[in-house]
């Protein structure tokens, strides 16, 4: 996600504990933190798919998906 993207998330949140954001900026808000939300996920997503368990005998064994979704 771009930085300028982040800043606002903030800006937006910091704004909303002094006073009510208008209905654009709360829809603007909801839309931000969502795309930031997918994008971590994905990231999250490809670390685990590169994440192996180290057996104490030496060996190696990728984690296992366990098909759980929210």
């Amino acid at each position: 996600m771009v930085q300028e993207k982040i800043d606002r998330i903030n800006y937006l949140a910091r704004e909303s504990k002094v006073r009510e954001l208008t209905p654009e900026e709360k829809e603007e808000q909801a839309a931000l933190r969502k795309e930031y939300i997918n994008e971590f996920r994905l990231s999250l997503g490809g670390i685990l798919d590169n994440t192996v368990i180290k057996r104490p005998d030496g060996s190696t064994e990728p984690l296992k998906k366990n098909g759980k979704k929210k």
